[in-house]
Formats: structure tokens, sequence, C-alpha cells
């Protein structure tokens, strides 16, 4: 037996999804995170469906563990070196503030100031040496970084995505000193233009270098003395996975790495089923993660801020997140009025309804207290039942009788908020950026997701809903989905009428050398391997560019370089696609260049996870009163797994599994399709005005 494991950490549950390759069946785990240290759950998870780990080919992570130490502020002691002159970059950023008004802000580097020491270099940004790097004194810095405490240190030097040699050695001269592998450098990390944005991404790497790569080292220790022989690796928040060397050395790329493993999946599934226009709604604990994907292809953004100041420059799938999880507190203000998050109650202690000590309502107390979720089989397994007098006292103490409002109204009211927000994300990524949200479906997964598609259909006008065979475990999924991928860039910036085409494809054939060595160092088999190229390009004068997808051959392992001609010829219709027009007599710039090296990993068959036979009578389990708008209604409670292929269910309606559980609202039909994924899509013949 060979078996893939993917397992997505979340900030409330630990998601397991057990894929047995000779037979497509799949089993899946739901677990409590455990902190501080994730790798209990991470355990916990996998064992509840494994006994053998021998039998593991591969497992592949999605962790949040990077993007926690971020936003709580808990990386490394770290220090910097930095030329001349360029100390407090970090701290100027791009001039910003976190608020609009007042001429001061509040933010704090994550590396102190007096742990940022200069030395003389200097770098032109042609490439030239005006000043060769003084090694003594690089030597002295960190020695004295190490006095203070450091256990990582960043090397930013000016200009080095132009001519790396002063960093460089600043680099060897470092290593050969610090005690441990945590020396990053920035021509290593980012070689690409703007020093904020190559400084921020360098230093972030260094503050997560110690936590995370010891996070992986210890997962990879307790998976070997398992018995594990097989391969163990992470995903990117590009949607690629990648080697526990390369994810220790660069753990900045490990951000948003849970969330963008369910756009993976959600790609996957929504294409399988015939949909290539989707907007995912990942509902888990701690958040509500929104992507769009447009003709079968996710968005990549190239930088991200994971806080204000805290800018990571590398490609990310384009998630929009807001605090309105299963876990998010609702709180009324001083004016009155209600709120949702972004306060979570997370997993300890949990919504009060988990009996584990919070005394402030959630939006999953709502959800209890209105009947949609079951009190007797709450999903995680650490749980009997859930505490239903407990989160209605929890409502009317701290909206209810604050508003003036019944337990029932207070919790409506509660969800109304939640809904109003996650709509509002959802608009986010789709009607601001020019999308028609009734050209694509919706697909909710997370813990919470399936709880709200009727409300997320009826506020922002999606025509339908898909909802995965497994919704609660989705981002666990795509763990065994995702291709391996690595991402390069380098800046060019040069006129195209004076671009050294030779060069170009010098550093092309470079990154292609890299990218396929790291292909050929996996022990994962591959469909197939490609790569992708871009430049980032615009007119003279312009700010901001465009991405120019250019032509480029590639014939065993061995780059062609484009011409000029056409590089501008993609450049012109590029930009006409993103502006409608040319700037007459405009010159050509060439800024960046990207590639991407893809490892395409074998995709197991989703009609191997629809039920066999059955019949909708004997998936039927009983009835229960669950509140929708106004009223109460005898809603029907269906086991989902046993649901036939075909089956059709009008709400009202609950769905139960063990990984979550879908919610039919009335004046809504939902239908299992080959795939055992659920379609939910409105009743003309019936008045919509019950959705909430």
């Amino acid at each position: 037996m060979s078996r893939m494991i993917g397992v997505d950490v979340g900030g409330t549950f630990t998601d397991v999804f057990v894929l047995d390759e000779a037979t497509g069946k799949a089993a899946v785990a739901k677990v409590p995170t455990t902190r501080p240290d994730q790798s209990g759950g991470f355990l916990d998870g996998i064992s509840r469906q494994v006994d053998d780990l021998s039998t593991v080919d591969v497992v592949v992570h999605g962790t949040t563990a990077g993007t926690n130490a971020l936003l709580e502020r808990k990386g490394a002691r770290i220090g910097v070196i930095t030329t001349e002159g360029l100390r407090d970059v970090l701290e100027m950023r791009r001039r910003d503030r976190p608020r609009t008004w007042g001429l001061r802000g509040d933010f704090e580097p994550v590396v102190p100031r007096d742990l940022r020491l200069e030395v003389p270099e200097r770098t032109l940004a042609d490439g030239t040496i005006r000043t060769h790097v003084d090694l003594d004194r690089v030597r002295e810095a960190a020695a004295a970084l190490l006095n203070k405490g450091c256990t990582a240190v960043a090397i930013l030097f000016a200009n080095a995505y132009a001519n790396r040699e002063n960093e460089a050695r600043a680099v060897e001269a470092v290593r050969a000193i610090w005690p441990n592998p945590h020396v990053s450098c920035s021509s290593e990390i980012l070689p690409e233009i703007r020093e904020f944005e190559r400084f921020s991404t360098t230093a972030l790497n260094a503050y997560l270098q110690p936590e995370v790569s010891g996070y992986i080292h210890r997962l990879d220790g307790a998976l070997k003395s398992g018995g594990s022989r097989g391969e163990f690796l992470i995903v990117q928040s590009n949607g690629g996975v990648m080697g526990t060397d390369t994810a220790c050395r660069l753990p900045v790329r490990t951000a948003l790495s849970g969330p963008a493993a369910g756009v993976i999946a959600a790609g996957h599934i929504a294409r399988t089923a015939g949909f290539h226009n989707v907007i995912t709604g990942d509902m888990g604990g701690t958040s509500f993660d929104v992507a769009l994907i447009a003709e079968g292809q996710s968005q990549l953004a190239p930088q991200t801020s994971i806080d204000f100041g805290m800018v990571v420059r590398t490609p990310m799938i384009e998630i929009t997140t807001i605090g309105a999880g299963g876990g998010s507190i609702a709180w009324v203000d001083k004016g009155g009025l209600l709120n949702i998050g972004p306060e979570s109650a997370g997993s300890t202690p949990g919504p009060v309804a988990y009996g584990q000590g919070n005394t402030r309502p959630t939006v999953t107390d709502a959800n209890v207290v209105l009947g949609r979720i079951d009190p007797e089989n709450p999903i995680g397994g650490k749980l009997d039942r859930l505490d239903v007098a407990g989160a209605a006292a929890a409502i009317d103490a701290h909206v209810g009788e604050v508003l003036g409002l019944s337990t029932t109204k207070a919790a409506e009211a509660i969800l109304t908020v939640a809904n109003s927000r996650m709509a509002g994300a959802i608009r986010l990524v789709s009607i601001e950026r020019g999308f028609d949200p009734k050209r694509f479906a919706f697909m909710p997964f997370g813990g919470g997701g399936a709880l709200h598609t009727g409300a997320m259909l009826k506020e922002v006008g999606i025509g339908r809903a898909i909802v995965p065979r497994y919704p609660g475990v989705t981002s666990a999924m795509g763990c065994v989905i995702a291709d391996m991928r690595q991402d390069f860039v380098q800046t060019v910036n040069s006129l195209t009428a004076g671009l050294d085409t030779c060069t170009l494809g010098q550093v092309m054939q470079r990154h292609v050398d890299e990218g396929l060595a790291l292909l050929d160092a996996a022990k994962s088999s591959f469909e197939a391997r490609d790569t992708v190229f871009e430049l980032d390009m615009a007119y003279v004068g312009q700010t901001h560019t465009v991405s120019v997808p250019i032509p480029v051959s590639v014939v065993e392992g061995t780059v062609s370089a484009p011409s000029v001609a056409e590089i501008e010829d993609a450049f012109d219709t590029a930009y006409t696609a993103t502006y409608g027009r040319l700037l007459k007599d405009g010159t050509r710039r060439v800024m960046n260049l990207r590639s991407a090296v893809i490892g395409r990993r074998p995709k197991f068959d989703l009609t191997t996870l629809a039920p066999q036979g059955g019949r909708v009578e004997d998936a039927l389990t009983g009835t229960r009163r669950v509140h929708f708008g106004d009223a109460w209604h005898e809603t029907s409670i269906y086991d989902r797994l046993a649901l036939p292929v075909g089956a059709e269910i009008k709400g009202p309606a609950i769905l139960v599994q063990p990984d979550t559980t879908v919610l039919i609202d009335p004046g809504l039909t939902g239908s299992v399709d080959a795939c055992g994924n659920t379609i939910i899509t409105p009743d003309p013949a019936h008045d919509s005005g019950g959705l909430t």
C-alpha cells in the first residue's frame, strides 16, 4: 500500500487528507491545532488515519507557522548588516503610515535599531563597485550581533541586485563565523530593484528561519522516527511545493502556505466539475480567505503585506483575508454597533460552546444557537457535545442585552454582520477588479464555509455554489494536488533598444538549470515539466509595470532567448490588454525577468471520492428545528457522504459529515455530481426572501 498525505495546520484545526494511490480511496481527519508547538496536532492528525508511516510515500504540509510568527511578532532575535547610510530603510519603508491622519506612526521593524549595523561598502545602480566591502568591519559587526544574542542575521547591501560581489564576499565572511545556517542574503533571496522591498523580504526571511526551520526539523524527525521513508514537502505561497531544505533556507515563501493549498485544490475540483470561473471562500476558525480563479487560473500577486510594514515580495496566490472565522468574537462597540473579529477565540479556548473557558460569543456560537450545527456531533473529535445553553447565555450577555434583542435575533444579527463582511471580501476580489460575480461559482470550504453558502449567493448575486466532497479538509487535499514549483527573479533595467538578449538568455538558462536541478533532486515523479517566463515592463517615466508573458523555447533544458522584436510585440499586446491603448512614441523599458520552473505532479481521479450506490432515503437521519431569517423550520438532516450521485435535496436541509456541516437554505436545492460535490442552486419557483 502506498499513500500520500496532505496536512494543513490552521489557527483552530489541523486537517489531514490521506489518499491511497492504488485504490483512489481517501480518508480524512480533523483535530484541534496545538499551541504553541503545532507539531503535536500535526502528528495526532496523521495517527488518526495511518498506523504505519512506512506505507506513506509523500507527506505534503501547508503551514501557518511562518504567518503566525509574523503576525504575533514571535520570530527570532535577528540582526542586520547593511551599507553605511541605509540603517533605517526598514523603518522608513515607503514613508507610509498605519493611519491616514497624523504625522507619526507606531511601526516597529522586526529588527531593533541597535541591531542594525552599518559597514563601509557601495555598489552603484549600474553595478559598478565604488567602495569595496570592508570585511574586517563585517566580521566585527557579526561578532557584535552574536554577543547581543542574535540567532539569525540578514546581509542587506545597496544595489546588490545589480552586482552581488560585495554582498557575496560579506556573506561568505559571516557564514564562516556564524554558528548556524541562519544567514540571509538579499541578492540570493530577491535580486530585484527597490531597496525597501528587497530589505524587508530578506529581513523577514531571517526573522522566520530559526522558528520555521526548527519546526520543520521536528516534524521531519518525528516522521522518520515513526518509520517514514517517504518525501516530506512544504507548500509555498505561490501554490507550488518545495523540499524541506528549500523551506528552511527560504521560509518567507511559506507565508499564506495553507490558504494557497486550498485555492489549488479548489481550482482542480472546479475544473473537474466543469467550472472554470470560481470564487473560493475558506472559512476556518480564525479567518475567511477569499481568492478568485478565472478561466481555470488562480491570480498571482508579486508581493503582499502580512501586516502593516511587513512586506514580502515573492509570488503568492492572491488571497484576501478578513477576521471572520468561526471563532471570531462578536462584540458591541461604544457607539452601539455590532462587530465581528478580528479577535478570535482560536482552538484554545475556542467558542463558548466548546466549554473551555471562553465567555464571549463567536460566529460558531450563533450557528449552534440557531440549530445549524449539531451539538451532539462536534467536528474535531475532542468534544462529546457542545454547550448550547452556554453559547446562548454569552450571546445574551454580550449582544442581546446590549442591543435589546432576543437570543435568536441576536444570533441572527451576529450572522448578518459576519455574512456582510464575507460578502464584502468577495466583492473586493470580483466586482472591484472588473469581474462579474454572476459568471462565477462560489466554492465554500474550510470547517465553516458551507454554513454560509446561501447568504453569499444572496448578498453577492452569485448564481450557484459548488461544495467539495470534503470541504473541511480542502486545503489538506490541495497539499496532495499541488505541483512542485520554483520561482526566480532578476532585475534587468534596460531599454528594449539597448537590451542584451544574449545576457538575458544566460540568466534564463541559469534559472532553468537551477529549477530543473531542484526537480531532479526530488523523489516525486512528474507528468510534465514546464517553464514560464515573464518580463516586468513599462514605458520610460512610468512607475508601475505590466507583466508580459514572453515566448521562449526550452528544448531538453536549453533556452532559446526571444528577440527584441518579439519582446516589444509581447509588451504591446499585454499593455493594450491592460490599458486599451499604446503610448505613441513611448520608449519601452524592461525592469525584471521572472521565471518559474514547474514539475507537474499527477492528479488523482476525483470521481473515486464519489459515493457508490445508495439511496436518498437511507441517507436521511432525522429532522431538527433550524432558524432561517425570522422563522424556525423543521429541517431534514442527511448523512452527506451517503447521498448517491444524482441525489437532489431541497432546502431547508443540513448535510452532515465528520469535517464540516453543509447548510442548504430554504429556496435552494443541492444536487450531488459525479465527483461527490454538492452543487447548490436557487429554486426559481421559491421566494428567496428567506435566505439569510
